[in-house]
């Protein structure tokens, strides 16, 4: 199965409370329902091996195809309007796409 990985950080006004409230009433719900989408997970990291954590939050969109996704359900105004609210929240972000080997 493909997976689109999302690496981030809050932006610095944004708290984790205000976050939570946003990922359970809006955006857990919009990317779980879009074309292509099989399932969606949000980790909040709290520890780490190392002494720093790069990343706070980690997402895990479980798709179709990384290609069916990016046709289907980017273009479609709601997760263009989602891409709006949600940039100015968070900062450091990385997006990867891969394949699921086991």
């Amino acid at each position: 199965m493909a997976k689109r990985i999302i690496l981030y950080n809050l932006a610095d006004n944004i708290t984790d409370e205000q976050f939570k409230e946003y990922v359970t009433t809006d955006k857990g719900p919009l990317i779980s329902s879009l074309p292509a989408v099989n399932k969606y997970q949000l980790t909040k990291i709290s520890s780490a091996s190392q002494p720093a954590i790069p990343y706070k939050y980690v997402g895990i969109v479980d798709v179709t195809s990384i290609e069916e996704f990016d046709g289907k359900a980017g273009p479609t105004p709601e997760y263009q309007g989602f891409l709006k609210k949600f940039m100015p929240m968070v900062k450091d972000l990385l997006i990867l796409s891969g394949e699921e080997i086991y």
